[in-house]
C-alpha cells in the first residue's frame, strides 16, 4: 500500500476535474489518488470514470460541505499521509517527495503546508495559504505572503521550512493517525477555517505544522465560493467565533470573543457603507449562528489550551496603523 492518499473532494467540479487532474495524476507516483464527491449532480463521476479510470471514487450521500464532506471520505482510507487538495490545485513535479521526507524523518510534525502560488499570476503567492498561516490575538488569520487583500511577489523570501500556525487546507497534509485522534475536522463548520481550527487542536495537542518551500502547487482559488459571496462572509464571520470559542484560554475568553463581536460590527457598518447590504447582514446571521451554538460548542474545548497562540497582538492595528503590509513588517 501507499504511503500517501491524495484526496480531492469534489462539488459539481466536472470542469476543475478535466482541467487539474491530469497533473495530479502525473505527479502523484508515490500516492493514491481519490475523489470524494459530495453528491455532485453534474457530470463529475462519468468524467472521472470515463477520463481518469485510475482514480478511487468515493461516493458521500449528500453535500456535506469540505468539513464533514472530509470526515465522512476519509473513513474509508487507509494510507499512513492524507493529501486533502482542493480541485481548482495544479501540482508540480515531485511535489510528494519533500513531504514524504519531512512526516518520515520528524514525528513530532503532525501537519505540512507547501508553497502556493496563484495559478492566474504564477510569481505570486495564493490568497489561501501562500507560505504559511499565523493568527493575530483576535482570530484574524494572515499568511506568511499575504495580510489581507496585499499579497506579495514569490523572491525566494519564504524559500524554507518554517514552523507556522496553520496550514490552508488548499494543500494540507495530515497524519492519519492524528487526524482520527483529532477527531477530523468540525462538522459544524462546513467550510471555512475548519484547518485553522483543526491545527490549533493539532498544536494543543503537542504537534508541530510546518512549511516547506521545497514542495509548489498553484491554486486558482474562489473557484468554489468566490470572495463577493455572502455565503462566503457568513462562514467567515461565524467560523471564527466558533474557533476562538473552543482554542482560546480561559482567562481571556471572554474579552478576545467580546472584542470580537464589536470588531465584527465595524465591519458590517464598512459593509453598508460600501453598498454591500447582504455581506452586512450575512455578519448579522453569522452572529446569531454563533449564539445558537455556544453551548455546543463550548463542550467541545479541551483541557489543554495554548497560552501563546498569536503572532501578533493585531494584525489590523499593523496593517492599517504602521503599515504592515508584508509579513517582514509586522
Amino acid at each position: 500500500m501507499k504511503k500517501i492518499a491524495v484526496v480531492i473532494l469534489n462539488w459539481n467540479g466536472e470542469k476543475l476535474l478535466k482541467q487539474f487532474l491530469p497533473s495530479v495524476i502525473s505527479f502523484s507516483s508515490e500516492a493514491k489518488i481519490y475523489v470524494a464527491d459530495n453528491a455532485s449532480t453534474d457530470n463529475s463521476l462519468e468524467v472521472i470514470k470515463n477520463q481518469f479510470p485510475s482514480v478511487t471514487i468515493i461516493q458521500n450521500d449528500a453535500n456535506y460541505g469540505f468539513a464533514k464532506g472530509y470526515n465522512v471520505a476519509l473513513q474509508n482510507i487507509e494510507e499512513k499521509y492524507l493529501c486533502l487538495l482542493n480541485s481548482d490545485v495544479e501540482v508540480t513535479e515531485n511535489w510528494l517527495t519533500p513531504i514524504l521526507s519531512l512526516f518520515e524523518n520528524n514525528p513530532e510534525v503532525g501537519i505540512i503546508q507547501p508553497k502556493i502560488l496563484d495559478y492566474k499570476n504564477k510569481a505570486y503567492f495564493e490568497y489561501a495559504g501562500a507560505a504559511g498561516g499565523y493568527i493575530d490575538k483576535f482570530g484574524y488569520p494572515f499568511c506568511r505572503g499575504r495580510i489581507f487583500d496585499n499579497v506579495e511577489k514569490d523572491n525566494g523570501q519564504y524559500d524554507d521550512e518554517q514552523t507556522i500556525f496553520w496550514a490552508s487546507g488548499a494543500c494540507f497534509f495530515i497524519r492519519k493517525d492524528i487526524f482520527n485522534q483529532l477527531n477530523g475536522f468540525d462538522d459544524d463548520f462546513f467550510a471555512h477555517q475548519e484547518e485553522i481550527d483543526l491545527c490549533w487542536r493539532a498544536i494543543n495537542g503537542g504537534y508541530k505544522i510546518k512549511y516547506t518551500s521545497k514542495s509548489v502547487v498553484f491554486h486558482v482559488g474562489g473557484a468554489t465560493l468566490n470572495e463577493g459571496n455572502p455565503r462566503k462572509t457568513f462562514l467567515n464571520f461565524r467560523n471564527s467565533l466558533l474557533m476562538l470559542l473552543k482554542n482560546l484560554p480561559k482567562k481571556e475568553l471572554f474579552s478576545i470573543i467580546f472584542s470580537r463581536l464589536c470588531m465584527d460590527g465595524l465591519a458590517g457598518i464598512q459593509f453598508v457603507f460600501n453598498g454591500k447590504f447582504k455581506h452586512s447582514f450575512a455578519i448579522i446571521k453569522a452572529h446569531f449562528s454563533f449564539y445558537s451554538l455556544i453551548n455546543k460548542t463550548l463542550k467541545k474545548r479541551t483541557s489543554l489550551q495554548l497560552k501563546n497562540y498569536y503572532y501578533t497582538k493585531s494584525i489590523v492595528y499593523q496593517y492599517f496603523v504602521k503599515n504592515g503590509k508584508v509579513f517582514d513588517k509586522i
